[in-house]
């Protein structure tokens, strides 16, 4: 089984270096490969509302056998219940798709700042934390200026920002505010989309010399920054090499090599990108 280090997050918790996503599973998959992942060694597991695979996410984790309290679970605030009330009640039902007595890590997923609710929501986040019922709240596809004002109107920062992070997208100017601010970086999209960056020459150079896959190569960059990867795979080989990223080292070269290329957004836009 892989062993695989922890980030310590700011509110005293600790979450793997590594996860699995489970976008676009539905629930069939999702629990066969929540179970085959956690039987791997993998301890972060992240799904959402809008994936409609909370159940399957939930079976996964029950036949897998793993002791709950060595799990880190990820759900996600879908748009069309921002505000208090409706948090709360959107997380109960979360809670129940689960079949968990609590969440690890309970994120908003996105901001959508034109509805501007999403402050009434992180405030309902942190009475879930408070009671209990989520260890650590966080939120997806914030931008520094909306993570700034969390901050100056409740006091909290969000323990952990999900963001499209991959080679071709960064993020240095947030991943830099997060750095100050001890929150830790969540990478969605961590190979991109497509086979773009996994059949991309220079990153299949890297992945020769070092002796591992072109995925393991783009995931080990991740690591290498910081931040915390969560790729999806439907693989169970593919998989376990996902995780397998601790045992070998990137040149500063190659590391170079991996990011240099033009800048591009494959995914929505924080600021006007609206998912309900």
């Amino acid at each position: 089984m892989i062993n695989i280090p922890a980030h310590q997050l700011n509110d005293g918790t600790t979450i793997p270096a590594v996860g699995l996503g489970t976008w676009p599973m539905d629930d069939d998959e999702a629990e066969r490969a929540v179970a085959d992942a956690l039987g791997a060694g993998c301890r972060l597991i992240d799904t959402a509302v809008n994936y409609r695979n909370e159940k399957g996410v939930g079976r996964g984790i029950e036949r897998s056998g793993v002791v709950r309290e060595d799990l880190v679970v990820t759900t996600k605030l879908p748009g069309r219940d921002h505000g208090y009330e409706e948090t709360l009640a959107s997380f109960e039902q979360s809670r129940g798709r689960l079949g968990l007595d609590y969440v690890d890590l309970y994120l908003i997923h996105w901001p959508l700042p034109r509805v501007d609710r999403y402050v009434d929501s992180w405030r309902a986040m942190i009475r879930l934390r408070d009671d209990g019922l989520v260890r650590s709240i966080g939120v997806s596809n914030f931008t520094v200026g909306q993570l700034e004002r969390l901050e100056d109107e409740t006091g909290v920062l969000p323990a952990v920002n999900q963001i499209e992070l991959h080679p071709m997208l960064p993020q240095e100017e947030l991943r830099s505010y997060h750095s100050t601010k001890g929150v830790v970086t969540e990478s969605w999209s961590p190979l991109g989309r497509g086979p773009e960056l996994l059949a991309d020459p220079v990153v299949a150079a890297v992945a020769e010399e070092a002796g591992v896959t072109p995925a393991q190569v783009l995931l080990r960059w991740h690591v290498e920054l910081g931040v915390v990867p969560i790729p999806k795979s439907s693989s169970p080989e593919r998989r376990r090499a996902n995780l397998d990223l601790f045992g070998f080292d990137l040149t500063p070269a190659q590391l170079r090599a991996v990011g240099d290329r033009p800048r591009r957004r494959l995914g929505g836009d924080p600021e006007t990108h609206e998912e309900f």
